[in-house]
């Protein structure tokens, strides 16, 4: 969701005048100093996401949520100099849904409905995204700033963005307060349920009297995403370190999702086969304000075992709070293994415009029948195991293996939607 400038030019000759004067600069310096990372960095990331569920927002809050997602990352750390990192984070994500399949369901099947997934193009995507990001730290560590850009694009999205953070260190380096911001500018394709665009007939439409939606196309296609994010970190004994943070997020524009029908209390219903047609698509304000604040503590045990606590409250003006608390306890198993039992509990309140399927009335002037925006509780069960060789035995090419990731999670929510997620990351290190 990121973009720097409209012209790449006055930015690559910054850099270039940056770079060359800190080239300069370090020729007469011949003291010491400890690079900020040491050497290149690869991370291989693979991650598979599985779902099934029975309120799908795409038909109105009742259908197939069966979902599958697989992306797969690169991201490379590189040293510039003894002080400046950039770090470059490339991804792929495929998926295959069989609600968002259901924007068009009569382009496959003998029987249309809303249970099941349709064959049209609908049903697959990919995203593509790239994010770079370029990090610079004082002489002394204990000044940081970054500067990154992001650009992702599916089919009917397209995201740039830009953003940077500051760090400070204090306390010989005991306390680290960080602010950061980020600008998202997204642009919507807009697609519409088939039966809401234009020129569409179908003889096999059922229903007392004509079909006739509450249907106008939206004029604005912009979603823009502003947030200001303030850390606190504290190293509290020899045993304990606690965080505190704090985001501010405001957004505009489109915020409303054009293929996620709405079926009213007023109106009459019209179906081909056991497909119900659309009354409308979800209309949401335009503005969105948010605030999510919590804190973290860790607690070392002993050699074998650390304690990792989070919590999160969360408000926004649509009328939706949350709260999260999870509890990971890495233990130790051998100098190069370690398991990683993790727990997270979640639970939110309704927004003010959520309405199951047929309750809401055509004369409200916001509705929706997306279940994210239900009252719901949720819990995410998961263990991991890591191996790490400080020493980067292990080599392929020129490049040493760090350390391998493998994780799985089972999430279970109470409003029916159940999934679970496989992710697997090895790091490598250059020469």
């Amino acid at each position: 969701m990121i973009q720097l400038s409209k012209s790449s030019k006055p930015v690559s000759a910054v850099l270039f005048f940056f770079v060359t004067f800190m080239g300069w600069a370090q020729q007469g310096d011949t003291s010491y100093k400890r690079r900020v990372l040491e050497a290149s960095e690869v991370d291989l990331l693979f991650s598979y996401y599985n779902q099934d569920g029975q309120n799908a927002a795409v038909t109105g809050g009742e259908g197939t949520e069966e979902l599958t997602d697989a992306t797969s990352s690169i991201v490379l750390r590189m040293p510039m100099n003894e002080d400046d990192i950039l770090t470059v984070d490339v991804g792929l994500s495929a998926y295959t849904s069989a609600s968002s399949s259901n924007v068009n369901p009569l382009d496959g099947g003998l029987n249309v409905t809303p249970f099941d997934a349709s064959s049209g193009e609908s049903r697959k995507d990919v995203l593509a995204y790239i994010n770079p990001t370029y990090q610079h730290s004082s002489d002394d560590r204990n000044t940081i700033w970054s500067a990154n850009a992001y650009f992702s694009s599916e089919y009917d999205y397209f995201s740039i963005g830009f953003g940077g953070s500051f760090t400070k260190l204090f306390n010989e380096k005991n306390t680290e307060i960080t602010l950061s911001g980020r600008v998202f500018l997204d642009k919507w394709n807009s697609q519409y349920p088939i039966e809401l665009r234009d020129g569409f007939f179908d003889d096999r439409i059922t229903g007392n009297g004509t079909y006739n939606p509450l249907f106008t196309a939206f004029d604005n296609e912009n979603r823009n995403s502003y947030s200001l994010s303030l850390s606190f970190s504290q190293i509290l004994s020899q045993k304990l370190q606690g965080a505190l943070f704090m985001d501010l997020v405001s957004q505009n524009g489109l915020l409303s999702t054009p293929f996620q029908r709405v079926y009213f209390a007023d109106f009459e219903d019209f179906y081909i086969d056991e497909f119900q047609l659309a009354d409308n698509v979800e209309q949401l304000p335009d503005n969105r304000f948010k605030i999510p604040l919590g804190g973290r503590l860790n607690y070392y045990l002993n050699d074998l075992v650390i304690l990792r606590s989070y919590y999160r409250f969360y408000w926004d003006d649509w009328g939706v709070s949350s709260h999260t608390a999870s509890l990971e306890v890495p233990f130790k198993l051998t100098d190069k293994f370690t398991l990683y039992p993790t727990y997270r509990y979640y639970t939110q309140t309704a927004a003010d415009y959520f309405y199951p399927k047929e309750q809401a009335l055509s004369t409200y002037e916001f509705y929706t029948s997306d279940y994210d925006l239900s009252n719901y509780d949720a819990h995410q069960y998961g263990i991991g195991v890591q191996y790490k060789d400080i020493f980067t035995s292990a080599r392929v090419l020129n490049f040493g293996l760090k350390t391998i990731n493998l994780r799985f999670s089972q999430y279970d929510r109470s409003d029916g939607l159940n999934a679970f997620i496989v992710t697997l990351g090895t790091t490598f290190v250059g020469n």
